[in-house]
């Protein structure tokens, strides 16, 4: 004991208790089996190995506390640490296995769109919605629409109006409970097609007539029911009778009884099953609150089906067929409904200022009117119809029912009013004459689209 110890890290003490293999250097050796007391120095190579296994959620970790959460996680106990790496405590590792391990912030999965459409079920309303027309053809050489067609147009035009107003309404009892829309429908049905029978009475001019205007109320009122309670297969169902009877009128003449029959039959069928699908629904336990809402807030949708109805009856006047085109791309129209909502989210989470966002919104509008246009632009070269009219109806028609997805009610019914007031002028003679339907369409879709890119640009629109 000549001379002092030392005592300073990386010094002889570092051997102490080492076992070696015989012939081999007394350091840098990986087959030395040695055995760490406390407080001796971190093992690099044991930490390396680690960082490297649990590189992948470390990396992420934005604090070595998180480091240390995830080692308790594995199962690593303090006699380990120290032993097997050489650490006094877990904070210790956890600050080196941070420290060795750069920083990784992965992007999110992304997430499910909660706006994802249905895709069957809207093209299956979009037949719905056309399939009754049907009847016209089965039943027209029984009671000759052409000479009396003011009385089911204007039942048809009130069930429209009547219509939205009350499956508005039903959509906002519904957010109480089933129950509560069930008897919404329940009284408000049957109340609009009262209403549009009684409209078409003084124009009716005879008993068939007036017989025909009342069972295309009833069938309205009754599908009417079974869409806003997502019945639609239900509805297909019962429309069944009249498919085969038109499917047949090209080969074989079905005489008056199968003419006036099964178009009658449907219309039980149907008048069934939404007192079916009724009785589901008032079966539910009803729901405890909820306020009813006010009738003022659904207006605005009944204004709005009377100003489309307008419009549609104006276009079909020039080309009828057209308008089977246009009832028919109604499902679609809701297809990407759904798809601009969900596009926007997208939109909303790939940008970082509301220039930005504005500009992607914008994009969005554009494609998804060009995605709901473009289809009808041969349907009105086939159905003989003025392509420009056709497209800027439909355009009127898909940007007010966006805004109105969006709660926004008022300005495109306003907006629709004024051009199906300024349109039925011009057919009624008034300047500008036959050029009217497409001019009032052309600025409502200016007016209604201006509006959108105002309020739906902003991010707040789509949180």
């Amino acid at each position: 004991m000549s001379g002092p110890m030392a005592l300073e890290p990386g010094g002889a003490e570092q051997d102490t208790l080492a076992l070696r293999l015989a012939g081999t250097p007394a350091r840098g050796d990986d087959r030395t089996l040695a055995l760490r007391l406390p407080g001796s120095l971190p093992d690099p190579e044991a930490v390396s190995r680690l960082a490297a296994a649990l590189a992948d959620r470390i990396g992420p970790a934005v604090h070595p506390y998180e480091v240390a959460a995830l080692l308790e996680a594995e199962g690593l106990t303090a006699e380990q640490i120290k032993q097997r790496y050489g650490h006094p405590n877990l904070f210790s590792l956890a600050t080196a296995l941070y420290e060795q391990v750069p920083r990784t912030f992965p992007e999110p999965a992304p997430a499910a769109d909660p706006w994802r459409p249905d895709t069957v079920r809207c093209l299956l309303r979009g037949v719905l919605f056309a399939l009754p027309g049907l009847a016209y053809l089965l039943t027209a050489p029984v009671w000759h629409p052409g000479r009396h067609a003011a009385a089911p147009i204007v039942a048809g035009l009130v069930s429209w109006a009547w219509g939205q107003a009350l499956g508005h309404r039903a959509h906002l009892r519904m957010a109480t409970g089933r129950r509560e829309a069930a008897r919404t429908l329940l009284t408000g049905a049957p109340l609009g097609a009262a209403l549009a029978t009684a409209a078409a009475a003084p124009l009716a001019g005879g008993r068939a007539v007036l017989l025909a205007a009342a069972a295309q109320s009833l069938y309205l009122a009754a599908a009417g029911v079974l869409l806003v309670l997502a019945r639609e297969r239900l509805l297909l169902a019962a429309l069944t009778p009249l498919v085969a009877g038109a499917a047949v009128l090209p080969w074989w003449e079905p005489g008056t009884p199968l003419r006036t029959g099964l178009p009658l039959l449907a219309l039980l069928a149907t008048l069934a099953a939404t007192g079916h699908a009724l009785r589901g629904a008032l079966a539910v336990p009803a729901a405890s609150g909820g306020s009813r809402p006010r009738p003022l807030w659904s207006l605005p949708y009944g204004l709005f089906g009377l100003a489309a109805g307008v419009l549609v009856l104006l276009e079909g006047r020039r080309a009828p067929y057209a308008v089977i085109a246009l009832t028919l791309s109604m499902g679609p129209a809701e297809w990407l409904l759904y798809r601009y909502r969900g596009l926007s989210v997208a939109a909303l989470r790939a940008t970082a200022t509301p220039a930005g966002f504005l500009l992607r919104s914008a994009a969005v509008l554009g494609g998804c009117l060009c995605a709901y246009l473009l289809p009808l632009l041969p349907a009105a070269c086939l159905t003989g119809a003025a392509p420009a009219t056709l497209l800027l109806l439909a355009a009127t028609l898909w940007t007010a029912l966006l805004l109105q997805a969006f709660g926004t009610a008022w300005p495109p019914a306003v907006i629709c009013l004024a051009a199906a007031a300024a349109a039925g002028a011009g057919a009624l003679g008034l300047p500008p004459g036959p050029a009217a339907l497409p001019l009032c369409c052309g600025v409502a879709v200016l007016g209604l689209v201006a509006y959108a890119l105002l309020l739906l640009g902003r991010p707040a629109r789509h949180v």
